[in-house]
């Protein structure tokens, strides 16, 4: 539905905020809702509380009506929310997005509380398949880690390293590499990894914003979306010191068969986490020799 000139000009606060709420549930956004205040709050700066107190005064800034609607009518084509506004919030922290990198997801935090739970200041971390920085940058942020990030996705890394600068990480190394191909540290203590884990053949049957907006090159396991982990549990033993520890994040129903590559490599305490909500999120394993 779109707004006319003239009554852009005269929409209060809540009939544009109402509009475009609709707008967005016919577009099949889920919570359309939520989206459209945040679109609103975002574009003109309103808290709630402001909003609550004036949402009947007419909204006479034009050019934010204007915004407005373009950034609305971009959602409701279902572009991410975090791709219009540029930012997800991460372990309580902003991380800038766009296109190039995945969304960071809470998910992903359970990943990072775990490393955390098992890091020591100092210890050297290489964070694979990096994207937005988000993991490795939180590892040195809020665990004193030495960090290393690398991404296959030179477009990747040059948002990681925006983030990693302007939340005060400049001591991580950048690298481009496919997984360890082009790591020449070695003697990591901790080694983790979010890596492509969805079937290529699940891909065109997820939700239009991811589907269509995210980045494939982060999404596509291959086959059967252990491709990422083969090359992992084969390979990452020679990064790591005696007893060093890998973390992966994988899909809900991949816990056994993840479990199963890490024990015929020749890993030791092999560990499957869940989540918040009781679904396989993380498996570790621990390199042979003296426990960390």
């Amino acid at each position: 539905m779109k707004i006319r000139k003239a009554d852009a000009r005269m929409a209060t606060y809540r009939e544009a905020l109402c509009r475009a709420e609709a707008r967005l549930a016919k577009a099949g956004v889920e919570e359309a809702a939520l989206d459209a205040w945040l679109l609103f709050s975002w574009v003109s700066g309103i808290s709630r509380a402001v909003y609550f107190m004036d949402r009947d005064r007419p909204w006479t800034d034009q050019e934010e009506q204007k915004r407005y609607e373009a950034v609305i009518g971009k959602r409701a084509q279902r572009t991410p929310l975090q791709y219009l506004t540029g930012v997800q919030q991460f372990m309580g922290l902003d991380f800038q997005v766009t296109p190039s990198v995945l969304i960071p997801r809470q998910d992903t935090e359970t990943l990072v509380e775990y490393a955390l739970q098992r890091l020591r200041p100092g210890d050297r971390v290489l964070d694979l398949c990096t994207g937005s920085g988000c993991i490795g940058i939180s590892l040195m942020k809020l665990g004193g880690a030495r960090v290393w990030c690398a991404d296959i996705s030179e477009k990747a890394l040059a948002v990681a390293r925006s983030n990693g600068q302007r939340l005060g990480c400049d001591g991580i190394s950048w690298i481009r590499s496919d997984l360890l191909e082009q790591i020449e540290e070695k003697a990591f203590d901790m080694i983790v990894s979010n890596p492509p884990y969805i079937p290529s053949e699940v891909i065109d049957g997820l939700m239009p914003e991811v589907r269509d907006h995210e980045p494939r090159l982060a999404l596509d396991g291959d086959g059967d979306g252990l491709s990422f982990y083969r090359r992992l549990a084969s390979d990452c033993k020679g990064f790591l010191k005696p007893g060093g520890l890998l973390c992966m994040e994988i899909g809900c129903d991949q816990g056994r068969a993840v479990a199963e590559l890490l024990t015929a490599a020749g890993w030791e305490q092999i560990f499957v986490l869940k989540d918040d909500a009781g679904r396989d999120r993380v498996v570790s394993a621990v390199r042979a020799g003296t426990v960390r």
